[in-house]
């Protein structure tokens, strides 16, 4: 059976531009047009040509070698020709070999906003689309709020569509602007849209202000849509756009839709979406969502204990795909819900092979129920479980031995007059039998003793050299002056791994040292230091790649 080619449009750089508090760099356009390569999409639309200065010079030269570089405009403004109109000029001139351009297809917008007549707005469209073709451009145009525009006007929303259409425009977008459209909507008006303009012709776009971006888009593929816009890890204006790494595996993998359709991603872009779409919020200086669909380092994550031991029988059992399918893995969480399975499956993870009826099994197994009942919660912090692990099996290496910390939080005025807070630490370690002692001030208790802590490590210094700290996150677990502190650290290093560690304590700065402390010796372990006297690692003994 011959199966239809679907088209993959992003639009990251141009409406994932929109996001609160997202700022592309020129250099983070470049990077982000490398990922998408990577990945394979069809059109790239890398920003808005005369907008604003970056985007320009962005669209001085091309910048992609596969997808179709795709420059975003409006249509001509009403009462002026096409050379009168310096917004479509710089779109026209720009080095993109596609224009996308946004028209209105809702007569109340029409009215209001452009405070044109229907005509005109219908002749603005044909005009542009006509201006792109002899421009030698791909011309596409984005029919904004179409779905809100069809339910009160039915007639013109299609006239809009049909005009682009026999205008030549190679795709015709159907955009829920607004988001607020339901996918039975969505199926219902795109197959009556078919009816005059071909599917083949037709794309949508959608946002996510009613959580159904995704949903919404695959709707309007099953009317008959064959291009979908959308962005990685489904940024966007206010609640987001249709997320094309939740968009991809699922039409890819799932066979409604890949034993029909036919996508540019291959099986092996797809075994890298998870990295992919990590390495994007890399560019975004953020953390990657945990439980996102297929890509998250929860989708395949797995925490009472009746369900690990069926996962590690048969796996079909509670995943709905093989997690490396997408780049992924399985983990089985230990928790105070865990049985011998998560704590096996957990432990071989992390290096450790223990029989089942090793009697080590069930001593670690009460330490860490004993654990999550003081407060503890190693699902979310895996190398503080790595490193309990290794200690109760006699099998952690003693880089340093911590003496005593101190901490003071003095207000006072500096040099210049200005009244500021001051934090300063202490730390007494001893290293290979030599006791240190650091002192350092911080912007707060918590990086003072960072700073202190890290200052002189002696010959393990070098390999700490390029350990930061990300994230920090307090919760209290109950209430009352002698409540109680958890503490969980996100750091990582310059390879790009991430792990998590975690410390719980009445007191707040013993309980962020506690998580301090664990991630610096979960950073020597992986940069394989080894303490005096104490020879290599045990056999077989090595760290999870920590994402």
């Amino acid at each position: 059976m011959t199966r239809e080619r679907l088209y993959l449009f992003d639009t990251t750089l141009r409406d994932g531009a929109q996001t609160n508090g997202i700022d592309f760099s020129f250099e983070d356009k470049i990077a982000v047009v490398a990922l998408l390569e990577r990945l394979g999409v069809d059109y790239i639309e890398g920003g808005y040509p005369g907008a604003n200065p970056l985007d320009t010079a962005f669209f001085a030269e091309p910048r992609t070698r596969n997808a179709t570089f795709t420059a975003f405009g409006m249509t001509k403004r009403a009462g002026r020709s096409v050379s009168n109109d310096p917004g479509l000029r710089d779109v026209l001139a720009s080095a993109a070999s596609a224009a996308c351009f946004v028209a209105k297809s809702w007569d109340y917008h029409v009215r209001v906003a452009l405070g044109v007549s229907e005509a005109e707005n219908l002749d603005s469209i044909r005009e542009t689309v006509e201006a792109a073709l002899a421009a030698g451009k791909e011309p596409m145009i984005d029919c904004e709020h179409f779905f809100d525009g069809y339910k009160a006007n039915p007639v013109y929303a299609l006239s809009c569509a049909v005009t682009a259409y026999e205008a030549g425009a190679r795709w015709v977008v159907l955009c829920d602007t607004n988001g607020g459209t339901l996918p039975e909507e969505v199926e219902r008006i795109v197959g009556e849209v078919v009816k005059h303009v071909p599917g083949s012709r037709l794309g949508i776009h959608a946002h996510d202000d009613t959580g159904q971006a995704v949903a919404n888009s695959l709707a309007a593929v099953r009317g008959g849509v064959r291009q979908i816009q959308g962005t990685l890890n489904g940024i966007g204006e206010r609640c987001g756009n249709a997320n094309l790494i939740s968009l991809i595996p699922t039409l890819k993998l799932k066979r409604d839709y890949s034993e029909r359709l036919q996508i540019s991603v291959g099986s092996a872009a797809l075994a890298e979406i998870t990295q992919i779409s990590r390495a994007f919020d890399e560019i975004l200086n953020r953390s990657p969502d945990r439980h996102a669909p297929y890509v998250g380092e929860a989708a395949f994550a797995t925490k009472a204990g009746i369900h690990a031991s069926a996962i590690m029988k048969e796996p079909a059992t509670y995943e709905h795909i093989p997690p490396e399918w997408v780049g992924n893995r399985r983990r089985v969480l230990v928790s105070d819900q865990a049985g011998k399975s998560n704590l096996i499956a957990e432990l071989d993870r992390v290096g450790i092979t223990l029989a089942k009826d090793d009697p080590r099994l069930d001593a670690l197994l009460r330490e860490v129920k004993a654990r999550e009942a003081e407060g503890y919660s190693y699902e979310g912090a895996d190398a503080s479980f790595a490193l309990l692990a290794h200690h109760m099996l006699g099998t952690l290496p003693r880089f340093f031995d911590v003496r005593s910390f101190r901490v003071m939080v003095e207000r006072r005025f500096n040099a210049a007059g200005e009244l500021v807070t001051v934090s300063e630490a202490v730390v007494k370690l001893d290293v290979d039998g030599e006791e240190r002692m650091s002192v350092a001030e911080g912007n707060g208790p918590v990086n003072a003793l960072d700073i202190a802590l890290r200052k002189d490590l002696g010959r393990y210094q070098s390999a700490i050299a390029d350990l930061e700290l990300v994230d920090y996150k307090v919760r209290i677990l109950n209430g009352g002056t002698g409540a109680t502190t958890r503490v969980l650290i996100e750091s990582r290093d310059a390879a790009g791994a991430r792990w998590y560690t975690i410390g719980v304590s009445p007191n707040i700065v013993d309980a962020s040292f506690r998580a301090l402390v664990d991630s610096m010796t979960y950073k020597l372990m992986r940069a394989g230091a080894v303490p005096a006297g104490e020879g290599a690692a045990p056999a077989g003994f090595r760290l999870a790649a920590a994402v």
